[in-house]
């Protein structure tokens, strides 16, 4: 589990195509300090499993259904990354919930700036506009983030100065991907609830 507060821009230091994955090596000082073997690490959102450390960066297998399902499947050598190591048991939690595990791309529409903050639409992928709520959380390239607005098809947040200067969103143009996680408690409720939903409405239409 992680919460989305990036700790570190890492950088993408080597990319190796594997039959149906790749493996990445990713400089991070600070995430790879007491990383060992089978430690999980988010890169940009997504969970990763350590395989090797040395000097400072990591190598992780990414597998295909991670490929297609995020934007890791476009990284290339040199790219900048969002880094957050796993939650620890007892440590705040800063953002919220945060797994690791993508939902879909999101490609950033517009940017306005603003004098102290900055506003970004990103665009929503069919099927996760039930899930974004006003005021709710999503995750954004593993960062955890505030929805200001949202539509059937896209959604807008706030970026403070801390969130531009530390973390690739302060990078991203209109036209890229971004990886996208939507809330798992929203899943959950409506995994939970759709039987009884439609239990409901079998009774009233009798």
């Amino acid at each position: 589990m992680f919460t989305g507060i990036v700790e570190e821009l890492g950088e993408v230091v080597a990319v190796a195509d594997l039959p149906d994955a790749a493996r990445v090596t990713i400089k991070g000082p600070v995430v790879t300090s007491d990383a060992k073997h089978g430690d999980s690490i988010a890169v940009n959102g997504v969970c990763l499993t350590v395989v090797d450390v040395v000097d400072g960066a990591f190598t992780a297998d990414v597998m295909r259904e991670t490929l297609r399902r995020s934007s890791l499947a476009k990284v290339t050598e040199g790219d900048r990354v969002n880094l957050e190591r796993a939650a620890a048991l007892g440590q705040r939690i800063g953002g919220h919930i945060v797994q690791g595990h993508v939902d879909g791309t999101g490609t950033v529409l517009a940017r306005e700036k603003a004098e102290h903050w900055e506003v970004v639409h990103i665009g929503l992928p069919p099927g996760l506009a039930r899930y974004v709520v006003e005021k709710g959380s999503i995750t954004v390239d593993g960062v955890s983030l505030t929805v200001v607005s949202v539509s059937e098809d896209q959604f807008s947040v706030s970026l403070i100065p801390t969130t531009l200067e530390l973390t690739t969103l302060g990078r991203r143009a209109p036209g890229d991907l971004v990886n996208l996680e939507v809330d798992v408690l929203a899943k959950y409720v409506e995994r939970l609830a759709t039987p009884h939903l439609r239990d409901t409405g079998a009774e009233e239409a009798r």
